[in-house]
C-alpha cells in the first residue's frame, strides 16, 4: 500500500519511496475531484455550510501528499524527485484551473456571495467567502471557453518554468568550488572557517580546503579572505549563476516568466502582474509600493553614500585600493566595524553554539507565549540531520509538532525558510493542531567544535522561528486562512519582529554563553551589538530597496520589449547602486525569491514589515520586552489570527494605532 495515500498524522518519511509520489499526487487529485463534484451534484439550495466551508475542507489529502513532496523538493531533493516535479506541476495547474474555471461552481460560489448580506457571518466567515469568491473571479471564472483554455495553457508553462528556473540555480550553486591548497590562500580566515572548509576537501576527497557557494562557506570567505584576486573569483562566480553560457542558463527563462505573467494579467483584465498580485496586499497597489521605497529610498539614500565614501576612503587608507568593488564590501566593513564598535563576529561565534540559542528560542517563546518545547525521536525524519520537538502550553495542551533542519547539503537549496507539513483547522468539533518546519543552512560542527553561529545567523534562526511561531500559534477555524495564510506584505510581521530579542541584554542573557566555559556573553559586547546594529544601515536599506524596485520593474510594465536581462537591470538598479557593475554577472537570473518562491510583486514586502516590526517592538521597548500584555495582545491579535481579517484591523487591534515609519528610521539610524 502506497504510505502518503494512508491515514497519518506526522509524516511517514522512512516508509516513503520516490516511486510512491507519482500515483499518490494522481490519486489524491481524484480524491479532491469527486470532492468537489459532491458540492457541484448537490442539488440543495447553496449555502455558507455546504458549499463556502465545504471547499475550504477539500483536497485535505492532496495538500497533506504535496506539502511532503514539495518540502523535500527544496530540503533533500535528487535528479529524480526534481524530474517527478517537473512532471507533476503541470497537473497540478491544471487541478487549480479546473477549481477555479469549474463554472457550475462558481455559480454556487456567486450565488452565496451575493447573498452574503443576508447570513450573519462572522469575520472569520466574510473572509473566508469573499476570498474564495475573489479566488474564482481573479483567477478566470468570468473568462470565456477560448480565454479560460489559454489561462490553462500559461499556467501549466509558468508551474514548469519556475522549477526549472529553481533546479538551474540550484546546480549551479553546487556546481562551483574554489579548492585551494597553499596555506597562504587562506590568510585572514578564523579557524573555525578553515576547518570547515577543511571538513568539505575531505568529504569530495580532496587535500587542503575546498570552499563552495553555499551562505556558511561563501559569505565568511567574502569577509576574511584577504586574498582581494580569490574574493573576485568567489563573488563573480556567485554573480553568474545561471548567468553562464551553458545547460543552466536561465535568461529566457526569465523572459519568459514574465512575459506569461503579464499575458495572465491582462487576461484577467490587470494593466500588469503587480497590479494584479498588489489587488490583495496590504500595499494595494503598485503606485504605492513604488512611493513607499522612494520615500525610504530619499531618506536612506544620503546616508548610504557617505556610508559608501567613508568604507572607500578607508579601503584606500588601508590597502591602497582606489575603486571599491562588490568583493570588497564584506571585507572592509567587516573590519571597519571592528575598528569603530571594537567588535569582530568570530569573537563572538563561541557565545552562540547552536543548540544555546535554539534553547534561547524556546525560552523567550515561553516568557512571551506560555509556550514549552520537548525534543523527542519517535517522529520520522527525512534526515538525520533535522531535530523534532513536541510543542505544549503552559497546561500541557497540545499546540504543534516543530521540524528544525540547521545544515547546508547537496540536496538543499541555499537560504533559509519557514514550511508546513499540516495545516491548523478546526473540524467536526476538533482543532486539529499544525505541523511546522523550519529549514537553515548553518556551518556544520566539525571535528574539533560544534556548531557554532554568527550574529547574523542567530537572527536569522529568530526570524524563522517568528514564522514558525505564526504557523504553531495559529487558531482559525479554516485551514486557508490559518497560519502564516494572510497577505504576503504582512507575513513577515512575525519573523522580523523576533529578530528585535537577539538584540537585546535580557534577551541575550538566556542564551549567548560561551560554549567552552559557560560564561555570559560580556554585557560590553552586547552594548557594542546593539551600537553597530545600524553600522551601515543606510547602505543595507539601498540594497533592499533595490531589489524590491528591480522586481517592481519587472512586474509592473509591459516586459514584451525587453531583451538585454543584463541591460534591463542595470537601468532598474541605477538610481540605487553604489558599486561598480560586474559585466559577467547577473542578479535576475538566481533572484529565487521572484522567480520560483512567492515574492513576484512582494520583494517590496520585507521593507514594509520592517516599518510594522519596528513599529510593533517600540511597543514591547515601551512596557519591557517580555511584558505578558504585549506579548499575549500579539499572540491573540496577530500571531493566532491567521488571515482572518484584514491585516490593518489586526495591525491596529493590537498597537491601538496605524504604524508610522519613525521607529524603523529612527532603529536605522536614518533620522
Amino acid at each position: 500500500m502506497n504510505p502518503l495515500l494512508q491515514d497519518f498524522n506526522t509524516a511517514p518519511f522512512s516508509k516513503i519511496t520516490t516511486k510512491d509520489y507519482k500515483p499518490a499526487i494522481k490519486k489524491g487529485i481524484e480524491i479532491a475531484k469527486s470532492e468537489i463534484n459532491e458540492i457541484v451534484i448537490n442539488t440543495e439550495k447553496p449555502t455558507f455550510e455546504n458549499t463556502t466551508v465545504a471547499l475550504d475542507f477539500t483536497g485535505e489529502k492532496l495538500n497533506r501528499i504535496t506539502s511532503i513532496f514539495f518540502n523535500l523538493n527544496s530540503a533533500e531533493t535528487n535528479e529524480e524527485i526534481q524530474k517527478i516535479a517537473q512532471e507533476v506541476s503541470p497537473w497540478l495547474s491544471e487541478f487549480a484551473n479546473d477549481i477555479t474555471l469549474n463554472e457550475a461552481l462558481f455559480k454556487k460560489v456567486k450565488a452565496v456571495f451575493d447573498n452574503r448580506n443576508n447570513l450573519k457571518l462572522t469575520p472569520e466567515q466574510e473572509t473566508l467567502l469573499d476570498k474564495q469568491y475573489k479566488s474564482f473571479a481573479r483567477n478566470g471564472a468570468n473568462l470565456n471557453e477560448a480565454d479560460k483554455t489559454t489561462l490553462r495553457e500559461i499556467d501549466a508553462k509558468l508551474s514548469k518554468l519556475s522549477l526549472k528556473f529553481g533546479e538551474n540555480v540550484l546546480a549551479e550553486t553546487n556546481a562551483f568550488e574554489l579548492h585551494l591548497t597553499d596555506e597562504n590562500d587562506l590568510a585572514g580566515l578564523p579557524e573555525s572557517v578553515k576547518e570547515a572548509a577543511k571538513e568539505v576537501a575531505k568529504s569530495k576527497e580532496k587535500e587542503g580546503y575546498v570552499f563552495t557557494l553555499d551562505y556558511p562557506s561563501y559569505i565568511p570567505f567574502l569577509t576574511y579572505a584577504d586574498n582581494r584576486e580569490l574574493r573576485k573569483k568567489m563573488a563573480i562566480a556567485a554573480g553568474k549563476k545561471a548567468f553562464q553560457n551553458n545547460e543552466f542558463n536561465n535568461e529566457q527563462i526569465v523572459l519568459d516568466i514574465v512575459n506569461l505573467r503579464q499575458k495572465r494579467a491582462n487576461l484577467l483584465g490587470y494593466k500588469t502582474h503587480a497590479h494584479f498580485v498588489l489587488e490583495e496586499r496590504m500595499a494595494e497597489t503598485p503606485e504605492n509600493v513604488i512611493n513607499f521605497s522612494n520615500n525610504l529610498l530619499e531618506k536612506a539614500k544620503p546616508a548610504a553614500l557617505r556610508e559608501f565614501k567613508n568604507l572607500e576612503n578607508y579601503a584606500k587608507k588601508l590597502d591602497g585600493i582606489n575603486k571599491l568593488q562588490k568583493w570588497d564590501g564584506a571585507y572592509y566593513s567587516e573590519k571597519l566595524k571592528k575598528e569603530l564598535f571594537d567588535l569582530d563576529q568570530e569573537i563572538l561565534k563561541p557565545y552562540f553554539k547552536l543548540e544555546n540559542v535554539i534553547e534561547g528560542s524556546f525560552e523567550i517563546a515561553n516568557r512571551l507565549f506560555d509556550l514549552h518545547f520537548e525534543e523527542v525521536f519517535t517522529i520520522e525524519k527525512y534526515h538525520e540531520d533535522v531535530k523534532t520537538y513536541n510543542v505544549t502550553d503552559s497546561n500541557g495542551n497540545f499546540i504543534a509538532v516543530y521540524y528544525a533542519d540547521f545544515h547546508p547539503r547537496k540536496g538543499k537549496r541555499n537560504g533559509a525558510w519557514m514550511t508546513s507539513y499540516k495545516p491548523q483547522q478546526i473540524k467536526n468539533g476538533i482543532n486539529e493542531r499544525p505541523h511546522v518546519s523550519i529549514v537553515c543552512n548553518f556551518t556544520k560542527p566539525t571535528e574539533t567544535k560544534p556548531s557554532l553561529l554568527t550574529f547574523n545567523e542567530v537572527t536569522t534562526l529568530f526570524h524563522e522561528f517568528g514564522h514558525a511561531l505564526h504557523g504553531m500559534l495559529a487558531n482559525t477555524t479554516y485551514n486557508s486562512l490559518s497560519g502564516t495564510s494572510v497577505s504576503w506584505d504582512f507575513v513577515e510581521l512575525p519573523s522580523q519582529v523576533m529578530e528585535n530579542w537577539c538584540f537585546e541584554k535580557e534577551a541575550l542573557e538566556l542564551f549567548a554563553k560561551h560554549y567552552e566555559t559557560g560564561e555570559s556573553l560580556p554585557m560590553e559586547y552586547v552594548e557594542k551589538i546593539k551600537e553597530s546594529a545600524s553600522f551601515n544601515e543606510g547602505m543595507q536599506t539601498l540594497r533592499q530597496l533595490s531589489f524590491g524596485l528591480l522586481d517592481m520593474q519587472w512586474h509592473g510594465q509591459d516586459p514584451s520589449e525587453i531583451t538585454s536581462i543584463k541591460e534591463f537591470e542595470n537601468n532598474a538598479f541605477a538610481e540605487t547602486k553604489l558599486y561598480p557593475d560586474v559585466a559577467e554577472n547577473c542578479m535576475s537570473t538566481a533572484f529565487s525569491h521572484i522567480f520560483q518562491g512567492g515574492y513576484s510583486s512582494g520583494y517590496y514586502s520585507y521593507k514594509w514589515a520592517e516599518v510594522l516590526d519596528a513599529d510593533a517592538f517600540d511597543y514591547f521597548l515601551e512596557k519591557g520586552i517580555f511584558n505578558k500584555d504585549v506579548a499575549t495582545k500579539f499572540k491573540e491579535n496577530v500571531l493566532s489570527k491567521g488571515g482572518t481579517e484584514k491585516p490593518m484591523v489586526l495591525y491596529k487591534r493590537f498597537r491601538g494605532k496605524e504604524p508610522k515609519p519613525d521607529a524603523l528610521l529612527k532603529r536605522a539610524g536614518l533620522i
